[in-house]
């Protein structure tokens, strides 16, 4: 963005010697660089700030990997990973480590399902049954009406919530084979009348991989690879999990954190028939270009793996549980976060949890995988919550001689609380709390005066104290004074 700004300098200069009105056109365009340079700057700090609050969660959290990256409009503005992914733990974590994905494997699945749509050879309100005979519940007797693609893809369709196996347990998690899943189905009944309970369903959206086999006569797999991951460029997702990698591409799993604070270790599992639901594998890198492709798709209106109607009519709400609380699009989780529309979906299989969040309006998406049984929805609304807080932040006026990376640091919080970090932030510093779930909410910050000196502020924006660095003899920050108290700077940034 500096060389934008040159640039823009240099065409007001020439406005000299052209007509007046082409000057006016000069300064705009000096006003839009610098307008997306204070944008870029504002991204780059919030990214920082990102960067080490996800590294303070995954420490105290002992959380072996994560993997996230950010998407805003049809550009990845940052991607990043953490810890390490091998069982020796010497492999870092990159952007490009694979993860399980699991259920975020149904946006996959309902793309697909909705290319058959726009061909022509499938009907959101046809039963299921016209296109699987096969796929005949048990006979129940409450009234119902059918179920259909619409009651699979909005998980409202009132199946049973997986197919009758075992295979969320461990240590072996087997895993049925599409063939005994199709032998399995008309022994098991409806868990309510369609259309009248949200209860999320892998079997459901297994069914919808079916139906878009059957239609479009090609194995499942190849479909997708053929129709969806390869025009996206997506290299690094699989309708399936690649064991040959295991251990080096793809991280390995470890469980829940026991009380002892280790985690044990969680075999490599196969899919197999539950692929449609829960089978896929992908990078952060490629979940980001994912979620770029339906802002990209959105924003131009062309055609590209489907029509820009057909993703809107998919994030759009298809169902919502008759307590208002819970809202599902076509396969899109569909939901309002502090009055903002946000799609996507979660993933949870044995070793791995994953999140991709989509917020249209903003154009922006955040995904994160890890390889630990964790929260990484919490992670990804971090993020993004940190992201918005910059945005809004109104920045300080400059004070001549105050080099804000100088007070950068971790401080100590003992005995009282964990240790925190000082961070430049608008023209000033912020407190960043690595142990906190909320990295964003109430961000109160430090103002400079001067010197080492700065004034409080509140993330209402209200002036309250006066804090003073203090400087060991070499010139080095060593302190925060506030209240006639100090914290001690542990380490700089």
């Amino acid at each position: 963005m500096k060389t934008i700004f040159r640039a823009g300098a240099a065409l007001a200069v020439m406005g000299m010697m052209v007509p007046a009105h082409a000057g006016t056109e000069s300064a705009h365009s000096e006003q839009r660089a610098e307008g997306d340079e204070a944008k870029q700057a504002a991204l780059a700090e919030a990214m920082r700030a990102a960067d080490l609050w996800i590294e303070g969660q995954r420490q105290y959290r002992k959380i072996p990997a994560i993997s996230a990256a950010v998407a805003r409009g049809d550009e990845t503005v940052w991607a990043q990973g953490f810890g390490t992914t091998d069982r020796a733990q010497t492999m870092p974590a990159t952007p490009d480590t694979i993860y399980s994905i699991c259920s975020i494997s149904k946006l996959f699945t309902a793309v697909a399902l909705m290319q058959q749509w726009e061909a022509g050879r499938v009907a959101l309100d046809t039963p299921v049954a016209d296109y699987l005979p096969w796929a005949q519940l048990a006979d129940d007797p409450r009234e119902s009406v059918p179920v259909t693609l619409r009651g699979l893809l909005t998980h409202s369709a009132g199946l049973p919530r997986e197919s009758d196996f075992p295979y969320w347990t461990g240590p072996d998690f087997p895993f049925p084979t599409q063939d005994q899943i199709r032998a399995k189905v008309p022994s098991q009944s409806p868990l309510y009348p369609a259309a009248t309970t949200w209860q999320y369903s892998n079997l459901g959206l297994t069914l919808v991989g079916e139906t878009v086999e059957a239609v479009s006569r090609e194995p499942f797999a190849d479909y997708v690879t053929t129709n969806i991951l390869d025009p996206l460029g997506l290299e690094n997702t699989r309708p399936g999990i690649p064991a040959e990698l295991h251990g080096q591409q793809l991280a390995v799993g470890w469980g829940a954190l026991e009380a002892d604070g280790t985690r044990p270790e969680v075999k490599l599992f196969d899919p197999a028939g539950i692929t449609p639901a829960a089978g896929f594998s992908a990078s952060v890198a490629d979940l980001a270009k994912f979620a770029r492709w339906t802002m990209r798709l959105a924003k131009t209106g062309e055609r590209e793996v489907l029509r820009a109607s057909t993703l809107r009519e998919m994030q759009r709400v298809h169902y919502i549980s008759p307590d208002w609380e819970t809202s599902w699009g076509l396969g899109f989780s569909v939901r309002q976060e502090n009055g903002t529309t946000v799609v996507g979906h979660g993933g949870s299989c044995p070793g791995y949890r994953s999140a991709l969040m989509i917020a249209p309006k903003e154009e922006m998406g955040v995904a994160v995988a890890m390889n630990a049984m964790d929260d990484p929805g919490l992670l990804a609304r971090g993020i993004a919550a940190l992201v918005k807080a910059r945005g809004e932040a109104k920045p300080f006026d400059p004070v001549a001689g105050v080099d804000l990376g100088e007070y950068a640091g971790v401080y100590s919080g003992q005995p009282w609380d964990s240790d925190y970090m000082l961070i430049p932030w608008a023209g000033g510093l912020t407190w960043l709390d690595p142990d906190s779930g909320e990295p964003a909410r109430r961000m109160w910050r430090l103002k400079p005066l001067g010197g080492d000196r700065f004034r409080v502020v509140t993330d209402k924006g209200e002036e309250r104290d006066e804090v003073l660095f203090e400087r060991d003899r070499a010139g080095e920050v060593r302190a925060i004074r506030q209240h006639s108290n100090t914290s001690r700077r542990l380490r700089g940034l």
